[in-house]
Parts: structure tokens; C-alpha cells; sequence
């Protein structure tokens, strides 16, 4: 098992098709971040209400950086009909610079906006490290993944407690719960050697001596 550092890095785009995806996904990772980092938050779907979730959860995660939000509101759902928009709001988020490290969707996710949203990342972002993360679903998509990023006993259920507090409205789904998050991340955590982790794929890497 191959080890790398990202105590360095100083920007981060973070992309989620929906309000919470990337909490759900990336949150231990937002929580392990090195402080004064500046992280561009991309949402391509989300009502009003969701959107303020997001806001504020993602304030609560990144409390130690700096955070810039891009929300917008296509329709749940229906990225792929709405290709070109997406493509935009994607490319739109290449433009504010190079960032150390992209987070997005996986891009064999089997809900189609995460799909899609993985596929557009990995084109739009050739000269950084893209991070696909996955999100449990009733759909069973989980797969082998390539990259782990390890997480405290604390930190895993910092996490939990923070998608707790500031997603109240996803709080009746059935999956909504502390087993689903911490029994997933608990798992991730077997295959790296941590107590807990989460788990990404980087489909594409340059070695450099």
C-alpha cells in the first residue's frame, strides 16, 4: 500500500450533483483538510431550502478554510437532459484556476447525475488530481476502489453528527442513518487499516522523480 500526503494542499473544488452528495461522500476528507485552504463548492441541483442545507453544512465542514459556493438549481434528476448546462457549470468551475485536488462523483455511480457529473470532472480537470467518491444507495453500486482516505474513531462520528445537524430534511429517508454512514466507512476502514475511512477512485496519475 502506496502512501501520499495532501498536507499540502491550498485549493479544492468539490463537485456534488446534489445538496449533501458530497458531505455524504467527502466529509471526513473536508474534516481532515489543512486549515487556510480554499474550496470552491459546485452544486449543479437544489431547491432553496436544500441549497441553505448545503451552505451551512458546508461552513460546518470546512471551518478552518475559506469556502466560495456555486449553486444551482437544473432539475433533480435530469442532468443528462440538460447536458450542455452541466458541461458549463462543470467547465465554469475549471476556470477559477487549477486546483490541487478535484472532488467529484464516481464516474460508474449508478445515479445518472452522478454519472454524469464524474464524467464531465475527469475531462474538465486534466492538470489536477481528480478523487471519485462513492455514495451507499439503494441502487448496490459500491465497488473495489483504488484510494482510501483514513478517518479517526472522532472524525467518523464528527461527520455523522455534522450530516445529522444541518440535512434535517433527508432525516425520513430509510437509509438516513448512523449504521449506513459508520458501517460503510467502518469497512473502508478495514481495507486501509484505519478504524474508519473513506474510499475513492483516481482513475488517472503521473509519477514524477
Amino acid at each position: 500500500m502506496i502512501e501520499f500526503s495532501l498536507a499540502g494542499v491550498r485549493s479544492v473544488v468539490a463537485l456534488g450533483a446534489h445538496p449533501d452528495d458530497i458531505e455524504i461522500a467527502a466529509g471526513g476528507l473536508l474534516l481532515s483538510l489543512p486549515a487556510g485552504v480554499r474550496v470552491d463548492y459546485v452544486l449543479a441541483t437544489g431547491v432553496p431550502a436544500r441549497q441553505d442545507e448545503a451552505r451551512a453544512a458546508a461552513t460546518a465542514f470546512l471551518a478552518q478554510g475559506t469556502v466560495a459556493f456555486h449553486l444551482h438549481d437544473l432539475p433533480d434528476g435530469r442532468l443528462p437532459a440538460h447536458w450542455n448546462a452541466t458541461k458549463e457549470i462543470v467547465e465554469a468551475a475549471a476556470r477559477l484556476g487549477v486546483p490541487d485536488l478535484v472532488l467529484a462523483p464516481s464516474t460508474d455511480d449508478a445515479h445518472q447525475d452522478h454519472r454524469l457529473l464524474g464524467s464531465l470532472a475527469s475531462t474538465a480537470f486534466r492538470d489536477s488530481l481528480v478523487m471519485h467518491y462513492e455514495i451507499p444507495k439503494w441502487d448496490g453500486d459500491l465497488s473495489r476502489r483504488t484510494t482510501y482516505v483514513p478517518l479517526t474513531l472522532e472524525q467518523g462520528r464528527r461527520k455523522v453528527a455534522l450530516l445529522h445537524e444541518h440535512f434535517p430534511s433527508q432525516k425520513a429517508r430509510d437509509w438516513w442513518d448512523d449504521e449506513v454512514f459508520l458501517g460503510l466507512a467502518r469497512i473502508r476502514g478495514m481495507e486501509c487499516r484505519s478504524h474508519y475511512a473513506e474510499a475513492y477512485t483516481v482513475t488517472k496519475s503521473v509519477v514524477t522523480f
